[in-house]
């Protein structure tokens, strides 16, 4: 125990250095590689790194109708690129649209983008570096994760590794190939909720109940969103990026199977945690009392569910809405019907995605519970039977 805790003070005092060795050093890190050294022709872009070393202007700027919004003038040292060394000027709010938020103050490090013309260049900030705060948040995160959880939260850690290299080693790929977005979603969710379930749970009845719900939950959740987006006729045009996609891959992809896929994987996390809540606490009751018998454990695993469905079907919808906040947000000052409004693709698609996720979520309950309370009583027959002094299997009453 003394060695488990003197591991648990190294790894946080690793993070904790690492933490602060990043807000010092972190803006260096992740600048963009560097630019050929060939002259660009005129249409080409180049991404150079630079840091604000003054405002020489700012206020407010008419953009008509009454409308206004803030400006400023910047002078940013480039220290990367064909341009390394240069101070340049550089005007926000006057050719582009920003918020308040959009402000910058001396020291911000930024990107700044060089578009090449005919005959000048036009130079304009595209985005702020926030590598050193990613990272920063990132060690926070393990460490509280490390600190409560212990090797149970490093485990989980592990897990949710594995989980990402899943999606970005397998099932992305494998939808630039052009395979079927459903089936290779359902199979990459499949094997990675069971690879981070064992990881994290071991190798027990507990998790095997929990993944076998799991993968019926999925796959019932599956059937029915490919159901109701072709009901609905979800084209998957209802974001600005399927026209890049389209753009970039041609016609040829399925973007109606992206808008399944982004379904099924959208409600792993949270069917995760109900398969895994359900199958806990058919196995606590057993454990607190090894004569219930499969009937009761199922019914005491639907009052628990009953309780667990109303919070996460509502962090579900809460989560969703929240994700396309600016969306609703956009066709909430449209002046139309309402029906107009829901029945617009955009909305459509998150109705489907929210009432097909949490249909999914509710059909996880008694699914767990059931495959659970058979296999406890199972477990504790077999415990009965191998125990010294029993003769012979016990049999459940039911």
């Amino acid at each position: 125990m003394r060695k488990l805790e003197w591991a648990l003070i190294g790894i946080i005092t690793l993070l904790v250095v690492s933490a602060v060795a990043i807000i010092v050093v972190g803006p260096q890190v992740g600048q963009p590689p560097p630019q050929p050294e060939e002259p660009l022709e005129p249409g080409e872009t180049e991404t150079m790194s630079g840091r604000i070393v003054e405002v020489l202007e700012e206020g407010v700027v008419e953009l008509g109708e009454g409308a206004t919004q803030p400006y400023q003038r910047l002078v940013v040292r480039i220290e990367s690129g064909s341009m390394v060394g240069q101070r340049v000027v550089i005007e926000e709010g006057t050719t582009n649209v920003i918020g308040k938020d959009r402000l910058f103050d001396v020291g911000d490090r930024v990107f700044v983008e060089r578009a090449v013309g005919p005959e000048e260049d036009r130079l304009y900030i595209s985005d702020v570096m926030r590598f050193g705060p990613l990272l920063t948040v990132v060690a926070v995160f393990v460490g509280l994760v490390v600190l409560v959880g212990r090797w149970k939260g490093l485990r989980s850690l592990g897990g949710s590794l594995i989980s990402l290299g899943v999606i970005f080693g397998f099932i992305l790929p494998q939808i630039i190939a052009g395979k079927n977005p459903v089936g290779v979603s359902i199979l990459g969710s499949i094997v990675l909720l069971s690879v981070s379930t064992y990881l994290t749970y071991g190798v027990n009845f507990k998790a095997h109940a929990a993944v076998a719900g799991m993968v019926v939950a999925l796959a019932l959740t599956g059937g029915m969103a490919w159901l109701f987006v072709n009901w609905t006729r979800l084209s998957g045009m209802g974001v600005e990026e399927s026209a890049f996609l389209v753009m970039e891959f041609g016609p040829e992809i399925d973007l109606r199977g992206l808008v399944l896929g982004g379904i099924i994987i959208g409600s792993l996390g949270v069917l995760d945690d109900v398969c895994v809540g359900q199958s806990s606490s058919v196995f606590e009751l057993v454990k607190a009392n090894p004569e219930l018998t499969w009937v009761d454990l199922f019914r005491s695993s639907l009052n628990i569910g009953t309780d667990h469905i109303a919070a996460m079907v509502n962090t579900l919808l809460l989560a969703y809405v929240g994700g396309a906040m600016p969306l609703m947000l956009a066709f909430t000052i449209y002046k139309e019907p309402l029906l107009r409004r829901l029945n617009r693709e955009p909305i459509a698609e998150e109705v489907v995605r929210t009432l097909v996720g949490s249909a999914g979520l509710v059909m996880a309950v008694p699914i767990t519970g059931f495959i659970a309370s058979l296999l406890a009583r199972w477990a504790v027959q077999k415990e009965a039977a191998e125990a010294p002094g029993t003769e012979g299997p016990v049999t459940d009453a039911e």
